[in-house]
């Protein structure tokens, strides 16, 4: 049979079209493919964008409650006989929770609310400025004179030491739980000396003075035995006025030894032998079986929200550092 030639031509045609259609199908696949991961990357930003924005909006609702939470709580002005709390925590210090100021305003503010039958100072710290625990201690013996009612009464919780016991002495009554540490009527000043170390790497001191004693325990410098015996006179001092108002403020009380005003700091047990506390017990066991008012108000300055909230953050992260490291204390029940 003879060829048709118009169907040899259309085979070839057919045959040239194979290889465009084919790079066509290829193209196709790969627009397919490269729309689907767009659309996949579409889907992932606006999931990551509706995350970011839950994330965001649970910080700002957890932010809302701590700025807002005083509206929710009862007005420490309502009304209605109560004993009123001043707490003293952490290290007395200009700028510190446990400031003057602070403790002052807020004793000023129970002694002058009617309902407040009675104020209790609840102390836990370690001590710190004479000064700060000096003022508080004059203006809690000026606000006893203007509200003879009202009595003032210290309750040391884990410590109450050093200047901390100095603010315990201002109260009408002192109590404690029998494990409190309290006492360490003393006084201290530290430091280093870094004279030796400098000779070893070889790093010259120069220090240019006008007034012979400005380079007074200067920790780069000798300590001379003049400036050694001159400091001293500055602590002994303070630690007799430190004594003299413990005495003013205990009375009779104390049952004075030879260690009592060592330094030495007692449990609450040892402390009532010795005078130093009236009794054992918490701040509710005053409350209701001293004072004769259960309810508990605390007049102490809160910081704003925000600064609650900071400092709430930065203690939770510190505690848990702390307690994977194992340093929750020197003496703990375990």
């Amino acid at each position: 049979m003879g060829s048709n030639p118009w169907e040899a031509e259309d085979s070839k045609e057919t045959e040239a079209a194979k290889p465009h259609e084919s790079k066509t199908k290829e193209w196709r696949l790969i627009e397919k493919t490269m729309m689907g991961l767009q659309k996949e990357q579409r889907a992932a930003r606006r999931w990551g964008i509706f995350f970011k924005l839950l994330t965001f909006g649970y910080l700002f609702v957890i932010l809302g409650i701590y700025l807002f939470a005083d509206s929710f709580t009862p007005d420490m002005d309502e009304g209605g006989e109560h004993t009123a709390v001043v707490q003293v925590k952490g290290v007395i210090a200009d700028g510190e929770d446990a400031s003057a100021d602070n403790i002052i305003g807020a004793l000023r503010r129970a002694f002058d609310d009617e309902g407040t039958k009675a104020v209790i100072l609840r102390i836990n710290s370690p001590g710190g400025s004479p000064v700060q625990s000096g003022y508080v201690y004059d203006e809690v013996k000026r606000l006893r004179a203007l509200h003879p009612d009202k009595k003032v009464y210290a309750v040391i919780l884990d410590i109450g030491a050093s200047g901390a016991y100095y603010i315990a002495a201002s109260a009408d009554e002192i109590y404690a739980d029998k494990a409190s540490l309290v006492g360490s009527i003393g006084v201290v000043s530290s430091g280093f000396g870094f004279v030796d170390l400098m000779e070893k790497v070889g790093v010259e001191r120069r220090n240019l003075i006008s007034g012979e004693n400005k380079t007074f325990l200067d920790p780069f410098s000798p300590l001379k035995d003049k400036d050694r015996a001159f400091w001293q006179t500055v602590l002994d001092t303070t630690h007799r006025q430190f004594i003299e108002q413990v005495r003013k403020g205990r009375g009779d009380r104390l049952k004075e030894n030879d260690q009592l005003f060592s330094g030495l700091v007692w449990t609450g047990e040892q402390a009532l032998d010795l005078g130093l506390i009236d009794g054992l017990g918490s701040s509710s066991y005053v409350a209701r079986e001293i004072v004769g008012a259960e309810k508990l108000v605390d007049y102490t300055p809160k910081g704003t929200p925000l600064e609650q909230l900071i400092d709430r953050l930065g203690v939770t992260f510190g505690k848990t550092i702390a307690t994977q490291l194992g340093l929750n204390g020197p003496v703990q029940l375990r």
